[in-house]
């Protein structure tokens, strides 16, 4: 489902959208929406890394850690 929505922005920054959807050749309602997916997106993603930092264990972690041989990289894995 689709709604219609009405947003105002001050000049300058219509100005600097459309600017930019001309370039990219895409509409200002596809510029805005895709900002805001993006924006959502990335605010989602920090909810979820706060909610699994918090069950995080500090032991787990070093246990986790102390698995991991120490062999030197492969050759062609050197810097």
């Amino acid at each position: 489902m689709m709604q219609t929505m009405s947003l105002r922005m001050p000049d300058y920054l219509k100005s600097a959208v459309s600017d930019v959807c001309a370039g990219e050749k895409i509409s200002l309602n596809q510029f805005i929406v895709n900002a805001l997916s993006e924006k959502v997106s990335a605010l989602q993603t920090v909810d979820i890394i706060e909610k699994r930092a918090k069950k995080a264990s500090k032991k787990d972690f070093l246990d986790a850690l102390n698995q991991i041989s120490n062999n030197e990289p492969h050759e062609s894995d050197r810097l």
